[in-house]
């Protein structure tokens, strides 16, 4: 089974979505809706809790919400008026069942479950200490790391055990958290993944994006604030800022490609931001052509955005099919080639002997660029230019998306000039880092920039200690050899 689409293959996958409602008839429906809305944050697994009277209620399963939670009787087997659900594109552990979200656990106190979305940069040490002590983990995943840290804090209350635990952890984390004393939505001191939250009347409801609330016809209430742990019980929805203060910064490729464009993030609509992105690619890197062409689906925004700024006429010379799943049985290798096709393919009569302007989201090892350029060609275009609507990616990320190791990044290995030869296109140019924070209205400092734009610079807001570990080991375990 192999993957038709050959645009796919080669991004910065999504990390993962949480959606959580507390107070809602038959909540976990609601859950299933608002991951229908996040899907495109997971495409491999998905999963949801609920909780009622009688306990906790649990279903998680591989693949696409649509097929797994779309059945009347799944949905009555998680009874309850709150529940929290996962969908999951794995970037720490494997894509194995055991680490399908939410993860669940009886605790001392009672049963906990936890949808997470981001990645915890110190799991490794703090799982190799808890080991030590004695705790047995049950997946690969490192958000099992935060219920260990958990079930072992020496606090006596259950948010102090949570406030305990989050302590100890770094990275990045959207977290919701259910126990019997109610629905915990947590972001970590940065803001560096996404949360918000709504409401329909009396029901609370938690979401990675704002399109999900849209979906189940909830009123956007406000961004859970970076560092905040917000708890909805029968008490009402209490604030509490247990983290020490600092400088926020939310993830800036949000705006580029993982955010739907009809969410807004940071207070932003995605779809202006990306259109603005593409504006400004056009005054940065203007070049005289005949149509502007975007690359499906992601690159459409920033492609209108360009057309507009640069008065070059869009067009749609890659046409998508929308009826070809993700995968297809190809017998033979000749079939095989044929079936890049099945999803995306020129519009031949509209390319031929054009000068062509292509938008891309981003370039990640290269290989996309390839094909689309090749494509492009073969329908006959007389020059292809491509731009692409971020700075180069030349660093990984390490905060919940999953990045290839930069030895396999284009963008760290060439220069622009070599990258356009490498792809075969007539010119390349990025957006710069600079333009692309006036694109979202910020001025970017080196001092303090306001988002984490470490997969552009190198400039990691947090400590990185399970990479720092593994740097020194592999240079202990050299220094060994060549002694």
């Amino acid at each position: 089974m192999l993957s038709t689409n050959p645009f796919d293959d080669d991004k910065l996958r999504e990390e993962c979505g949480v959606f959580g409602v507390w107070n809602a008839d038959v909540a976990a429906s609601f859950v299933a809706l608002g991951l229908h809305a996040l899907q495109h944050r997971g495409q491999e697994a998905a999963g949801i809790t609920s909780l009622d009277g009688a306990g906790f209620h649990s279903h998680r399963a591989q693949g696409h919400v649509a097929g797994n939670f779309d059945r009347d009787e799944t949905i009555r087997a998680l009874p309850g008026r709150t529940a929290l659900g996962h969908v999951r594109y794995s970037t720490t552990g494997s894509s194995a069942l055991r680490n399908v979200q939410p993860l669940f656990a009886e605790l001392a106190d009672g049963g906990f479950a936890i949808a997470h979305n981001g990645n915890i940069s110190n799991a490794m040490k703090l799982r190799r200490t808890l080991n030590r002590r004695g705790s047995i983990f049950q997946s690969t995943s490192d958000t099992e790391v935060i219920i260990h840290l958990v079930a072992t804090s020496p606090q006596s209350k259950m948010l102090d055990r949570i406030v305990d635990a989050l302590h100890q952890v770094e990275g990045a984390y959207s977290l919701l958290m259910l126990t019997e004393q109610g629905l915990i939505a947590c972001r970590d001191p940065l803001g560096i993944r996404p949360l918000v939250m709504g409401r329909i009347g009396d029901t609370i409801i938690f979401a990675s994006e704002t399109v999900a609330l849209d979906v189940i016809g909830a009123r956007y209430e406000r961004e859970v604030a970076p560092g905040e742990m917000i708890v909805v019980n029968a008490d009402g929805v209490r604030s509490f800022r247990p983290f020490a203060a600092a400088a926020p910064r939310p993830c800036i490729f949000e705006h580029v490609y993982f955010s739907r464009p009809d969410s807004v993030v940071d207070g932003i609509s995605v779809y202006e931001s990306r259109k603005n992105i593409g504006a400004v690619l056009a005054e940065e890197s203007g070049i005289e052509a005949d149509i502007v062409v975007p690359v499906p689906d992601s690159g459409v925004p920033a492609a209108i955005g360009y057309a507009q700024a640069s008065g070059i006429p869009f067009e749609l010379g890659i046409i998508r099919s929308h009826y070809v799943g993700r995968t297809f049985i190809q017998p033979s290798q000749e079939v095989r080639h044929l079936g890049v096709k099945l999803k995306h393919n020129a519009n031949s009569a509209l390319i031929k002997g054009k000068r062509i302007v292509l938008i891309d989201d981003s370039i990640v090892r290269g290989t996309t660029s390839v094909k689309i350029v090749q494509m492009m060609r073969d329908a006959g275009a007389r020059e292809v230019h491509m731009r692409i609507a971020s700075p180069p990616t030349r660093h990984s990320c390490f905060y919940g998306v999953d990045t290839p190791e930069r030895a396999k990044l284009l963008a760290a290995q060439m220069d622009v000039e070599a990258m356009a030869k490498y792809i075969n296109a007539d010119s390349l140019a990025f957006i710069s880092i600079e333009g692309l924070y006036r694109a979202l209205g910020d001025q970017r400092s080196a001092q303090q920039p306001q988002r984490c734009d470490a997969c552009f610079t190198g400039d990691y807001p947090t400590r990185l200690t399970d990479l720092t570990d593994k740097k020194a080991e592999e240079a202990g375990l050299m220094l060994k050899a060549v002694v």
